[in-house]
């Protein structure tokens, strides 16, 4: 059956506040550089006043990777929850300014739309520090079964798979999804939420529930425990049909039905910064499968885009990313 939307995500409507800082700030707060925290209201405040001033910039790991989709060309919707307050007017505006179709009625001002503090030091490595607010609070009745049963590919991220109602949400969305034959996709996120959900996520790639899985080298040895990242590689890709591994400045690699394809990194030539550069290489890879390439050409879609958008500040694609795959790939 011909779907509607190409990709449909679910994932956490968050406004990131990004701004600089330098090392002895992120010691003085004692975060862990280049780690990802939950935060509550009341230390999402306190850390807020001390930043040095930053940009708003909707953000969210599935909405930068739905983001650099539309930019892409892709047919698309996001389904996320925010608060009817100013920034859930940011978010859902920035995200329908895109083409993407967002319909998620808001919750009441408490708890407020999520923000994520990010930190970004002078090599580019950011520091986030994540109020999930009112982004945990999606609830089953949210979920569209019709726009999933509508759309190729429902997308998820790990982050959301944390609060029991969105996990409640996200596996309705699946079951839907797999009822009418569509592809779901699944990106791990982080480490972290690996240690506190492994156990799920391997049962639901041994019952065939996830088709197309992104992680990275710390995500994919933390899900499989094995001695190093090849071995994990090779072991998680006999059980997930479509298998996408990036490897940082080392390029990525792609597993699909007894095929393989491994390429190095798009070069670059100042990393900004590193918000967003997973999704958007998420983005990339989509597109191209979408668009029917071959996996070596959709792993150098998301590498163009993940370029892209590391070589400014924020997690969306600032240029034009049909010129700059057009460029790279004719």
């Amino acid at each position: 059956m011909t779907a509607k939307y190409d990709v449909v995500a679910i994932g956490n409507a968050i406004v990131d506040v990004i701004a600089s800082a330098d090392e002895a700030f992120i010691a003085s707060e004692n975060l862990t550089r280049g780690s990802m925290q939950l935060i509550d209201a009341d230390r999402a405040t306190e850390l807020y006043s001390r930043m040095a001033p930053g940009r708003e910039v909707s953000g969210g790991s599935a909405g930068n990777t739905i983001a650099g989709l539309a930019a892409l060309g892709q047919k698309c919707a996001f389904i996320g929850q925010v608060a009817d307050d100013q920034l859930g007017e940011v978010f859902a505006h920035d995200i329908r300014a895109l083409g993407v179709r967002f319909d998620t009625a808001k919750r009441g001002q408490q708890p407020p739309t999520a923000r994520c503090l990010i930190l970004v030091t002078a090599d580019g490595q950011r520091t986030m520090n994540t109020f999930l607010g009112a982004s945990q609070f999606l609830p089953a009745a949210a979920i569209d079964h019709d726009l999933i049963a509508d759309s190729a590919i429902l997308y998820l991220e790990g982050y959301l798979w944390d609060p029991e109602e969105p996990r409640a949400a996200m596996r309705a969305a699946i079951d839907t999804a797999k009822a009418n034959g569509r592809k779901v996709a699944f990106t791990l996120s982080d480490a972290f939420v690996i240690d506190r959900h492994g156990a799920d996520f391997r049962k639901m790639i041994d019952a065939g529930d996830i088709d197309i899985l992104f992680a990275n080298d710390g995500e994919v040895h933390a899900l499989m425990g094995t001695a190093d990242v090849a071995s994990a590689v090779t072991a998680l890709s006999a059980k997930v049909p479509t298998l996408i591994v990036t490897h940082g400045a080392n390029g990525a690699e792609a597993h699909c039905g007894g095929q393989h394809a491994r390429i190095a990194a798009e070069p670059i030539a100042q990393v900004v910064d590193t918000t967003g550069a997973g999704d958007l290489f998420a983005s990339g890879f989509l597109s191209g499968q979408a668009q029917g390439r071959s996996l070596e050409d959709s792993l150098i879609m998301g590498a163009v885009c993940a370029a892209e958008v590391i070589s400014h500040y924020g997690p969306r694609p600032e240029g034009d990313l049909k010129a700059l795959v057009a460029k790279r790939l004719g």
